[in-house]
């Protein structure tokens, strides 16, 4: 009986249900005299509690501390820089889709025949146009896939080069006029998106170790 009244003692002065009937309990009281010196303890305990300071505040301290801890600090930083590298990636993979349907919508009307360059046969300009379809395509797997960049970048690179070579080439002998080579600006560029791609495809950056970032489509 003792431990079920010091319980509901308790849980009175904590202001809670104690259980218990307070006539049962002051009755316990009146013939016990155990019970009521730990009453006694208890209330002169509670009442010392009230008179204590409160706590202080210690969030901002233990926030600073842990800012401050080398090895958060430096897992924020690696979070940042992840979220960074996957922010460019996304703008060059957007740029590299951009300028594979451009070179789509220049080749896919030779291909189907509705227009001829003027300087080809009907037969070589949709062999060039199927190139150029097969080429965009590669391109726009490699935006949806930026981590098979690096397995297109000789090709890319090689055929600009070779473009640009022969575009200068044929303007100097005459054969072609600028405004017929300028359409192969869209391989040049095309192969300088995949480079810095194929540099940034697992979440570097040119020059910067690479770690793929979580989410980032292999």
């Amino acid at each position: 009986m003792c431990e079920d009244v010091r319980v509901a003692m308790s849980a009175r002065l904590d202001g809670e249900d104690p259980g218990l009937a307070p006539e049962q309990i002051d009755e316990h009281l009146t013939g016990c005299a155990d019970c009521a010196a730990w009453l006694a303890a208890a209330q002169g305990l509670a009442a010392h509690r009230l008179t204590l300071p409160p706590a202080p505040d210690l969030t901002g301290p233990i926030m600073a501390a842990v800012a401050a801890d080398p090895v958060v600090a430096a897992a924020r930083a690696r979070q940042r820089a992840a979220a960074e590298a996957q922010g460019r990636q996304r703008i060059l993979r957007v740029a590299v889709a951009a300028a594979a349907t451009v070179q789509l919508v220049l080749a896919v009307p030779i291909l189907v025949g509705t227009f001829l360059a003027s300087e080809l046969g009907p037969h070589t300009s949709r062999e060039m146009a199927s190139f150029d379809v097969a080429v965009a395509i590669g391109f726009l797997f490699v935006a949806y896939r930026p981590g098979r960049a690096r397995a297109l970048v000789p090709v890319a690179i090689v055929l600009a080069i070779l473009l640009g070579l022969t575009s200068v080439v044929d303007i100097v002998r005459g054969v072609a006029g600028p405004a017929h080579e300028i359409g192969h600006l869209v391989a040049v560029v095309q192969a300088g998106l995949l480079w810095v791609l194929s540099r940034a495809g697992a979440g570097g950056s040119p020059g910067v170790p690479r770690a793929r970032v979580a989410g980032t489509p292999r």
